[in-house]
């Protein structure tokens, strides 16, 4: 067999990993790739053998303290031969001394101690169908009509770095949908949905309470018309397992988030659906 060649996905190449997280069962959104290149073009490899893909990472810098790690996927059959491990010490290598977090599936929780991981907490992901409300909460208002300057920071409060560019994007892609909730001119609530392979996703989902994230949940169901929605969730915040439930919507698979070092103290108690777990 011959030797496997690493080299950095072109943006226009990304949509090899996210079809082949496609593949594997992860249900990507349909314009994931296109924001995925935005925080580090340099992020993303391909392991190659005479000029096939056969395994994929991702490890995002976005600054000079942290990085994220996702697109783990080595190609059946070409498992078992070192590639996977060949390409993961690559992007740990560009992460260099920045703190890296990951979700991972369960199964492979020990492996990344090894590596260095230790676990924060799980992510629960929810699926089922949900109808639209006939009458969206009118408090609610369109997400890209709220200064950024505001999402920006409330953002700062639940991620461990600043990704301003990243949420630009996935704030304003075409087919993701936004919406804001303000109480007393501060920004209680915001959260975007999108459409997926299967159905859509609502994330992230940022408010002070439940009450707040339910309201902009109503007005994003109704703003996508319903159908199949996926919520990602914390496991340790309960008020975001109980608004979960309380649409209807049942388990359907968890990750393990994990950190190689210490992050800024985050707000987890108002993350009520996680932006991504490719990219955290």
């Amino acid at each position: 067999m011959s030797d496997l060649q690493i080299r950095n996905l072109r943006p226009e190449e990304i949509a090899i990993a996210v079809d082949w997280a496609a593949a594997e069962g992860w249900n990507p959104g349909l314009g994931d790739a296109a924001c995925f290149a935005i925080p580090d073009a340099k992020g993303f490899f391909v392991g190659e053998i005479d000029g096939e893909p056969v395994a994929t990472i991702s490890c995002v810098n976005y600054d000079d303290r942290f990085a994220f790690l996702g697109f783990y996927i080595a190609r059946s059959g070409f498992r078992g031969a070192g590639h996977g491990l060949r390409i993961w010490n690559a992007a740990i290598a560009h992460a260099g001394a920045r703190v890296i977090g990951l979700d991972g599936v369960v199964a492979q929780q020990d492996n990344y101690k090894k590596s260095g991981f230790q676990l924060a907490y799980a992510n629960i992901r929810y699926g089922g169908i949900v109808a639209a409300p006939p009458n969206p909460p009118a408090e609610i208002v369109a997400l890209d009509n709220i200064p950024f300057a505001l999402v920006e920071a409330d953002d700062a409060t639940v991620f461990p770095a600043a990704r301003s560019t990243f949420l630009r994007a996935w704030i304003n892609t075409s087919g993701h949908l936004g919406g804001a909730l303000l109480r007393d001119g501060k920004l209680a609530a915001w959260g975007v949905i999108r459409p997926c392979r299967t159905g859509h996703k609502i994330g992230p989902l940022v408010a002070d309470d439940r009450g707040a994230a339910e309201a902009i949940v109503q007005a994003l169901l109704a703003s996508a018309g319903g159908g199949e929605v996926f919520l990602d969730v914390p496991a340790i915040n309960r008020e975001a397992i109980a608004l979960a439930e309380s649409l209807g919507l049942k388990p359907v698979f968890e990750t393990a988030r994990m950190y190689t070092g210490p992050i800024p103290p985050l707000r987890i108690d108002r993350v009520f659906g996680v932006t991504s777990f490719e990219l955290g």
